[in-house]
């Protein structure tokens, strides 16, 4: 009953029904921002708490399709004692996208809905703050950043490392020639894991919309193990991939000139863990670009691999760089240069593995929501404006497709944003999107 009301009451497609017009107001220097909150789960909650650090942010609604998520009445009696007011609670992120009173949104949802709630909240003249990964595949990702031009908003990926001071100084270090020609770019995702068993089928509980939820996934039975283990399905993204090895992507990419590989390939599997996972526990990716070549590693179940710890990240300190999990190495013909993401600093090293040159990190999530606060008001694109992101997201889907499509080499058109003589690959570089939850062709 529920499905059926939902789509009777979309006599035009949620994400077609506005124009250029309904663009909102331009930020004056001392307006208040009024935010919308969609997906307010840990990651989302930890965002709007940060927020209200700058008191020209305000919180309008908070909506996630799980009406009963733990800490959401937390957050809106915070948000109360903060602003003086209780922000308004919905389930469904049409209702917030059609809220005048919000300027722009947070998304913090599952991954496979960041790219279509992007793209009617830029329809709907909504600024975005989005995290990552921006898009599930290579088409949505470039409808992102056409609604974004289209329509003239500030789009900001959760990319943090943009924003880093330390990792600005380790590009112009970079371009300065220290370390020569970087003709390898080694990134690390090495974690911890365990296996994945699925139970059976059940019933959604109450509070929970599932339809909702599953958006422009294919329709499948609801199964708890599923909803909290969703970054292990294909419908839904491509696992620590996607999750975390994005932000080592990122950085890698930026400290490479931000350049798109001509090919890719991607081997692996579940080696470690015979288990109900659809996405690989290893996973081994080279991309090919004209004049270096870059590796990406992977695996779910190296506990010995350590992320970067908190007092690293805020302190005058360095990672061990070979155990460290997140690393990137760059290797020049002066010198090589080992980086850590998220405030894990940077160390360059000459010939004789002498430190040559190197700088202390700090986490850079504040920064990178100041920038964000600042594009707001001035319309400037953003340290990690929607383009860089799809861009860097390209690198996540390049190998998954490479990966899926049996381990074999792919040719890549990054003008045409397709392979090259291979329909199975281009098969995956779009998604099917279940009604009325869609992405249209012309944004």
């Amino acid at each position: 009953m529920e499905r059926r009301r939902f789509i009777q009451s979309a006599a035009v497609t949620f994400s077609t029904a506005l124009t250029a017009a309904n663009a909102r107001r331009v930020m004056g220097a001392n307006d208040r921002i009024m935010l919308g909150g969609i997906g307010v789960g840990g990651r989302g909650q930890q965002l709007l708490k940060d927020f209200l650090k700058w008191n020209e942010i305000d919180i309008a609604v908070l909506c996630d399709a799980n009406e009963k998520r733990d800490g959401v009445g937390q957050l809106a009696e915070l948000i109360d004692t903060m602003r003086g007011h209780a922000p308004k609670r919905e389930y469904d992120l049409r209702k917030v996208l059609e809220n005048d009173e919000v300027d722009a949104v947070v998304i913090a949802t599952c991954d496979h809905w960041h790219a279509p709630a992007a793209v009617w909240a830029c329809q709907h003249g909504k600024d975005v703050y989005v995290e990552k990964p921006p898009s599930h595949n290579i088409w949505e990702g470039r409808k992102m950043v056409e609604a974004a031009r289209k329509y003239n908003r500030v789009v900001q990926c959760g990319t943090q490392n943009r924003s880093a001071p330390y990792n600005r100084k380790a590009l112009e270090y970079i371009q300065s020639g220290a370390l020569g020609e970087i003709h390898l770019c080694k990134v690390f995702n090495l974690k911890d894991g365990g296996p994945f068993t699925m139970g059976p089928d059940g019933q959604p509980p109450a509070g929970f919309h599932y339809d909702l939820w599953l958006g422009p996934a294919a329709q499948r039975p609801y199964n708890s193990d599923m909803v909290q283990n969703w970054k292990v399905f294909w419908d839904f993204t491509a696992d620590d991939l996607a999750d975390d090895g994005v932000h080592q992507l990122d950085l890698a990419r930026m400290l490479t000139g931000d350049k798109v590989p001509g090919a890719v390939h991607s081997s692996g599997g579940h080696l470690a863990f015979q288990d109900d996972r659809e996405t690989p526990d290893t996973l081994v990716t080279t991309y090919e670009f004209d004049d270096f070549i870059m590796t990406f590693e992977l695996s779910q179940w190296a506990s010995y691999m350590k992320k970067t710890s908190y007092d690293i990240r805020n302190g005058d300190k360095f990672p061990q760089w070979p155990q460290s999990a997140t690393r990137i190495e760059l290797y020049g013909t002066k010198g090589r240069m080992m980086m850590g993401r998220h405030g894990g600093g940077w160390q360059a090293f000459g010939p004789d593995m002498q430190v040559i040159a190197q700088e202390y990190g700090r986490f850079p999530d504040d920064p990178h929501k100041q920038n964000f606060i600042d594009c707001l008001k001035s319309r400037e694109r953003p340290n990690a404006d929607v383009e860089i992101g799809h861009l860097s997201a390209c690198l996540i889907h390049l190998a998954s497709v490479s990966y899926r499509v049996g381990g074999h080499k792919l040719k890549y058109d990054a003008n045409a944003e397709r392979f090259l003589n291979d329909d199975d690959a281009n098969a995956l570089v779009k998604r099917h999107y279940r009604e009325p939850y869609v992405i249209p062709e012309n944004v």
